[in-house]
């Protein structure tokens, strides 16, 4: 046995305690010194029929000049170290404000006439989400939509009692004319059209729509940001001339909207009946987790191959953690951009 003194202890101790220190500074200094990691938004306003022909360069420009406004709006908060979701939301609030794409105030008519939104956000660190559906008077849905994700223990709060909760929180509310424009009044007694002369004929199932339709102005936003985590969400109009009550994909967490910081983070645009039967979000994480694939092959598995078998259209961002991304759309375009911490926005619309 070895018999020492209080004083030869205490020297022993001190000499450990500086070991033991300057072992771990390396480390320390690691941690200090450590760069921020790199940080990517992607953004969709929608994927549809798009005729080149009735894009008029005037049109082209300012669908170009909002997508970008929205990736600016949303890498400012990623540059300054916010997180994906508050950078989802800001994108997306830029759409919802433009009446250029189906959410907020370009929101599509349903049959009676009125907007019916649906908005949705899913937390990739957590999987906490938070969606509204059938709301007729919030200004920003996706705002709401984070609402019910952090002050409610629900998921999904739909009409009425989504609108209640609005009025709880504080939330913008706008009258129904905020929503109604002269386009879509117009686009809905077109497509109430094309459906009774096709009633008339008594052609096709009533999963199918008349080409006038097909555009999907559904807007999404995927984000990692600084600390290697992803967010995704959704916010849409839905469909035109839509029955009342009708909810799609959108605001279905593993549907149109999914994240997870283990695989990706999704949001899809395109016919909701279809995203739904198919899972699309929660189908690309899946294939990534179980059997390895990487974020491009397994959205282009789901959207070019399953989704189309069942006659669905559309189309997704689906982002991971590496800052890869990939945006597979089996439509004849689908408005979308991207930027990275560089600062830089691309934007396209068809399949160029």
């Amino acid at each position: 046995m070895i018999n020492i003194n209080y004083h030869q202890f205490m020297r022993l101790l001190s000499s450990l305690v500086i070991f033991l220190l300057m072992a771990s500074a390396p480390s320390i200094r690691a941690a200090t010194t450590a760069k921020p990691r790199p940080f990517t938004l992607v953004i969709h306003g929608g994927a549809g029929v798009m005729d080149r022909k009735e894009m008029t360069p005037e049109k082209e420009a300012a669908y170009h000049a909002a997508l970008e406004q929205a990736l600016r709006t949303g890498h400012a908060v990623l540059k300054t170290n916010g997180t994906s979701l508050d950078a989802v939301i800001a994108a997306i609030k830029i759409m919802e404000d433009s009446p250029l794409f189906n959410a907020g105030k370009g929101a599509v008519l349903n049959a009676d006439g009125f907007v019916e939104m649906d908005a949705s956000l899913m937390d990739g660190v957590t999987r906490k989400a938070g969606a509204v559906g059938g709301v007729k008077h919030i200004k920003n849905p996706i705002e709401l939509a984070r609402l019910v994700m952090d002050k409610t223990p629900h998921v999904l709060l739909a009409g009425d009692g989504a609108e209640t909760f609005a009025k709880e929180q504080g939330i913008t509310l706008m009258p129904p004319e905020y929503f109604i424009t002269e386009h879509r009044k117009a686009q809905l007694e077109r497509v109430k059209k094309q459906e009774a002369e096709k009633a008339k004929g008594k052609k096709g199932s009533s999963m199918e729509l008349p080409p006038g339709n097909l555009r999907f102005g559904t807007v999404g936003a995927v984000a990692l940001d600084q600390h290697g985590n992803l967010a995704a969400g959704t916010s849409t109009g839905g469909m035109v001339n839509k029955r009342f009550g009708r909810l799609g994909d959108s605001p279905i967490i593993g549907a149109g909207t999914y994240a997870n910081n283990a695989t990706c983070a999704v949001s899809g645009t395109g016919h909701g009946e279809y995203f739904i039967r198919c899972v699309v979000g929660h189908d690309i994480a899946a294939l990534m987790e179980y059997k390895k694939y990487s974020v491009k092959k397994a959205a282009e598995e789901v959207m070019l191959k399953k989704l189309p078998a069942l006659g669905g259209t559309g189309g997704v961002i689906a982002l991971d953690r590496m800052g890869i991304f990939a945006l597979p759309f089996n439509t004849e375009g689908m408005h979308r951009g991207y930027i990275r911490a560089d600062g830089k926005p691309v934007t396209a619309i068809f399949k160029e």
